[in-house]
């Protein structure tokens, strides 16, 4: 890395491909120590980073990837000279700047740029990295409040942090928060009345609201959250007096795997003001599926609903979004 930025040439950035495991599961969890020292290697050897871009180059159906924790994507870092006379920053100035820089940037990444699709969940984690380590890496340190230099593995972690903030927080309908929660304490799995209905009243909801909603099955002392194909097809938001974002997204994924994208597309043009936190909550649920509940297959259905984004919507654009009395049964 050193001798790659001895000969740099500062009018042109340095592309840099790297192609490592990204995670290593072990008894402290997972982390991804190899990943965290490549980044120092090439910080130390004067470079800032000005982005980074996952490349599916790998097929998981290829016979070293089956069945193990194999490498899915390569990462292509971008790259400049750090200037010799870089400053100095505090932690908290740090974290000022890197939640200016990251909402802006996930909120075009999330959103697509330029007619282009939304980025895929499954790749947003690694793309969040360049613009929040282009914040910590334009410096020649951020100092902790001990005067030590913060490490990289820290930035990732106030990066990561700062994407979950981004994507979940309390910022959905009260239904939803309550689905947000009771999901991250057992998933689609079974829990006790009593515990949801504490939960509901700290979302400023309840059991029996959120069941009315559509979202919930509530019997025998057990709740559970609804899977998408337990969704009912004749679902119209527009007659639905009581949808949560909870319930639009899920109807989505129904919709979609029912029908494709044209049948999404009809769908998403009777609930268009919904569309931004759908997709929001797609990510978030995406990234709750795949690195907290190791829940492959549902996560799956959030990244291939986001993926599919632009012609879903080109999809409702061409439906119109009208208003339409009666119910759609897609």
């Amino acid at each position: 890395m050193h001798n790659i930025a001895d000969r740099a040439h500062g009018a042109f950035p340095v592309s840099i491909y790297y192609a490592f495991k990204q995670s290593d599961t072990g008894s402290d969890g997972t982390a991804s120590t190899g990943w965290e020292t490549f980044i120092e290697a090439v910080l130390r050897a004067g470079f800032a980073i000005h982005g980074t871009w996952p490349m599916r180059t790998e097929l998981g159906n290829r016979m070293i990837g089956s069945g193990t924790n194999a490498l899915a994507s390569s990462i292509i870092l971008v790259c400049r000279r750090r200037p010799d006379d870089a400053p100095q920053i505090p932690r908290r100035e740090f974290q000022r700047e890197l939640k200016e820089v990251l909402s802006e940037a996930l909120e075009a990444m999330l959103g697509g740029a330029d007619g282009a699709s939304p980025i895929a969940p499954v790749d947003l984690a690694q793309a969040a990295i360049g613009p929040g380590m282009g914040v910590f890496s334009q410096y020649a340190a951020v100092l902790e409040s001990n005067g030590e230099p913060m490490s990289v593995k820290t930035a990732l972690t106030l990066i990561n942090r700062q994407v979950d903030e981004v994507l979940g927080g309390e910022t959905f309908d009260a239904d939803t928060n309550f689905c947000l929660g009771w999901f991250d304490e057992v998933g689609f799995g079974t829990g006790a009345f009593g515990n949801a209905d504490v939960l509901a009243r700290a979302k400023a909801t309840s059991v029996d609201a959120v069941k009315h909603a559509g979202v919930l099955a509530s019997d025998g002392g057990k709740v559970r959250l609804l899977k998408p194909d337990e969704y009912p097809a004749d679902w119209d938001p527009q007659s639905d007096n009581r949808t949560p974002v909870w319930e639009a997204l899920h109807q989505l994924i129904r919709a979609y795997n029912a029908g494709g994208e044209s049948t999404a597309g009809m769908l998403l043009a009777r609930m268009p003001e919904k569309s931004g936190d759908i997709r929001r909550l797609a990510y978030w649920l995406y990234n709750a599926c795949a690195e907290r509940k190791r829940l492959p297959e549902e996560a799956r259905a959030y990244n291939e609903l986001i993926t599919a984004w632009h012609a879903i919507e080109a999809a409702s654009h061409d439906t119109g979004h009208i208003n339409v009395q009666g119910s759609l049964d897609v």
